[in-house]
């Protein structure tokens, strides 16, 4: 069954949802739907109910909620993503399979040793279709939130936005050469469900040891994610995976 996101809160829907965007053409010219068709529907605070199509118009198509299903398939804890601005459409890669394997948030920073650079424009462009990609990867993984997608911003900004977090790890190719795999097991048994986590990649030129410097005077965990050298889009996977694996398989 088609799932859509809608802009409203549960208390806001009430017994109507209104679904509208690019998901009203999606509804009634690929798939062709009428009304009493059903589709389900997620409100903006991560409820999600089985609803059935009351009215299709131009801009918006509204739904009769038959009924809210007991259904969360959000990781337990909240993880964010920090990814240094890689070249192409690597970054595309990360939120598309990281918004599949559970992420809550991605934070695209300008690191270092960062290749692109991007001016206000292009940067508000890039987020948009950044969170279409989110919105479309949470929609094909039954997710019950989309993750928010932030503008680039300065490695200053990203240390002071990581202050709020749990646990703070990043991503160390060097620990990883030494064969360093304790800390990500450790950090990981110390979180909780419901807290948050922030872990920091570097781009393809990883981070360099003044940006580790900072990171750790912040209180940043440098960690290796397993004995082999990982490229930076394949890192997030693996950190996701991992997290998923201790706190939803292995309990």
């Amino acid at each position: 069954m088609q799932r859509y996101f809608v802009d409203q809160f549960k208390d806001e829907m009430k017994n109507k949802a209104i679904i509208t965007g690019d998901d009203v053409h999606h509804i009634s010219r690929v798939m062709r739907m009428k009304k009493h068709d059903q589709v389900i529907c997620c409100s903006k605070d991560g409820y999600t109910a089985m609803c059935e199509i009351e009215h299709i118009s131009n801009d918006q198509v509204t739904c009769i909620v038959l009924k809210w299903m007991e259904m969360n398939n959000e990781l337990p804890v909240r993880v964010q993503i920090a990814s240094g601005l890689p070249k192409g459409d690597k970054l595309e890669w990360i939120i598309q399979k990281g918004t599949e394997l559970g992420a809550a948030q991605f934070i695209p920073f300008i690191a270092a040793r960062s290749i692109v650079k991007l001016d206000a424009k292009k940067a508000e462009k890039k987020k948009e279709r950044w969170r279409k990609i989110a919105k479309e990867a949470a929609e094909q993984s039954h997710r019950n939130a989309i993750p928010t997608i932030d503008a680039p911003v300065t490695f200053q900004e990203l240390l002071k936005r990581s202050k709020s977090a749990d646990l703070k790890l990043v991503a160390y190719e060097e620990s990883a050469k030494k064969g360093e795999s304790s800390s990500l097991y450790q950090a990981l048994s110390s979180l909780l469900p419901g807290q948050t986590i922030i872990v920091v990649f570097g781009p393809e030129g990883g981070m360099t040891e003044d940006e580790i410097r900072q990171l750790e005077q912040v209180g940043f965990i440098s960690c290796g994610f397993g004995p082999r050298i990982l490229r930076m889009e394949t890192a997030p996977l693996y950190l996701l995976s991992a997290i998923s694996y201790h706190f939803e398989i292995m309990r």
